[in-house]
């Protein structure tokens, strides 16, 4: 030991080299620990979730309310002012809702002074949003026999209509509510079973689990037919998470992965409806998405998972990287603390994101135009400007990481440039994915692989319903109706979601 100290004093170079070393090397380990801290305790995105800005801005909004009502209380000036405004803002309520009138009129229709009678002579008319809750009611159906009195045995009646579950208690209707319930609300149905034991209807758990594993199997080949619909796509997104599955052989949770594709033209004005399929599979292996997209031909829009390079070596595929990926590595080193290089990154690669707010909703040609003029030069400047910072800074450090990271995709990111279809990041699917990451939270896990493929059907069929303004209960109780009384699978477009969306253009997304 006393040796090497004496050779390092006599090599003041690599004193230096080790020196520097070890800076680097501490800077890495305090930048890793940074990290986790943000990870545990800070928030999880570059901007503020929109739910928790909505959190607090209720706050105010309940404290606002409270006040006024005080307010209000003492002076009847005051309530008739607010009243005024209140019906000011409020506008008309739907008019689908049934409407159920009630007259407030006066007992003695005399007139004060003379006791004449009195004539209308018209109607204040106000309305009021009221509701009833879900409560079950029970369908009692009746077959009536009928026989002939001239012919022995002769008995005719009406056949039994099909049943969903075959002998059981439910209407489609209830059963699709099961199932929006568990995957559109992200209620588990143990909770479920509570709220129908509140209303004296007892369900166990394990009845409401065989009525969502049959609908699955009914559903089954229309999300078959949403992945056929993604395969015969140009332009698709693509994405997984994890999806947790009960492993009884090994007595532990085993993690399964939910592989999601999205189609969504909307920014560009195609006319292809929105899809988000999930297909369950149980490893996250390259072999997964050359299974599920077999015969696809297109772009894919990916984040920098390397399970998706395989794809690419396929000549009628071609991969787009997400730019909100590369952007969210700048921000964790920014967010820890001063960093001059990765704040930079950040104000370049906003000007990029400036450019595409400006052109949402064009037609792909204006917006390849308007990224050739205004995103190229940001890009051709981007990548010297990333190539001579790696080299002045330590190849050790998360920010190295973070160049390297951008550098090595870097044909994938900027193709965004040259085809307008393509989007600047993988948003779409990755807004697709929140609600399994929801789901998966409240349920903690599926209890089979059969679960986790159930979860899949469902959840794909419900969350195409959302990006196409289809209520899902009534989707899912139309859909059920009809495969159980027998709709031909050759007919499967009509029970596409987006079959049952209202004739109005969709909303453009972001």
């Amino acid at each position: 030991m006393a040796q090497a100290v004496e050779k390092l004093r006599d090599d003041p170079n690599e004193l230096k080299a080790m020196l520097l070393a070890e800076r680097a090397r501490n800077e890495r380990l305090v930048q890793i620990i940074k990290e986790m801290q943000r990870h545990r305790f800070g928030r999880s995105a570059e901007t503020l979730p929109e739910d928790q800005m909505l959190l607090a801005l209720e706050e105010v909004e309940q404290a606002e309310a409270g006040a006024a009502a005080e307010a209000e209380a003492g002076s009847a000036p005051e309530r008739e002012r607010a009243a005024r405004k209140r019906r000011t803002n409020r506008g008309a309520l739907p008019a689908h809702l049934p409407r159920i009138e009630i007259v407030v009129d006066i007992d003695d229709k005399s007139c004060p002074c003379c006791k004449g009678a009195l004539h209308s002579i018209g109607e204040d008319v106000s309305e009021r949003l009221d509701i009833v809750p879900a409560q079950f009611r029970v369908l009692v159906m009746r077959r009536p026999k009928y026989a002939c009195r001239a012919c022995e045995g002769a008995v005719v009646q009406a056949p039994a209509p099909a049943r969903l579950i075959e002998g059981g208690l439910p209407t489609e209707a209830t059963v699709a509510h099961v199932l929006v319930s568990k995957y559109a609300d992200h209620l588990p149905l143990h909770r479920q079973a509570q709220i129908y034991t509140r209303q004296g209807i007892a369900l166990d758990r394990s009845t409401l689990a065989d009525w969502v594993g049959r609908a699955a199997r009914h559903l089954r080949p229309v999300h078959e037919r949403l992945l056929e619909h993604i395969r015969s796509s140009t332009k698709i997104f693509a994405d997984e998470t994890r999806a947790p599955v009960l492993d009884p052989g090994r007595g532990r949770i085993k993690n399964g992965q939910l592989w999601a594709y999205a189609r969504d033209d909307r920014p560009w004005c195609g006319s292809d409806p929105p899809i988000a399929v999930y297909v369950y599979a149980q490893n996250r292996k390259s072999e997964q998405p050359l299974a599920h997209l077999a015969g696809f031909a297109g772009v894919v829009q990916v984040d920098g998972y390397a399970g998706y390079r395989a794809l690419a070596q396929k000549n009628s595929v071609a991969l787009a990287f997400c730019w909100a990926h590369v952007r969210r590595r700048f921000y964790e080193l920014a967010a820890a603390g001063p960093a001059p290089i990765a704040s930079e990154a950040l104000e370049r690669i906003g000007a990029l994101y400036a450019v595409e707010s400006e052109i949402r909703g064009r037609s792909p040609d204006q917006r390849r135009d308007a990224r050739q003029e205004k995103s190229r030069p940001i890009v051709d400047a981007l990548e010297p400007w990333l190539r001579g910072k790696l080299a002045l800074i330590s190849q050790k450090t998360k920010l190295a990481e973070a160049i390297r990271y951008a550098l090595s995709r870097w044909g994938g990111l900027t193709r965004f440039i040259d085809d307008g279809r393509i989007e600047i990041d993988s948003n779409i699917v990755e807004r697709a994915i929140r609600p399994i990451a929801l789901n998966r939270k409240n349920a903690l896990f599926a209890g089979s692989d059969r679960g986790a493929e159930n979860w899949a059907i469902v959840a794909s069929l419900i969350e195409t319903c959302k990006l196409n303004g289809v209520d899902p209960q009534a989707y899912m109780t139309d859909v059920l109706t009809k495969i159980v009384d027998g709709h031909l699978a050759s007919k499967l477009d009509e029970l596409m979601p987006w079959a049952y969306a209202a004739p109005i253009a969709l909303k453009v997304v972001a």
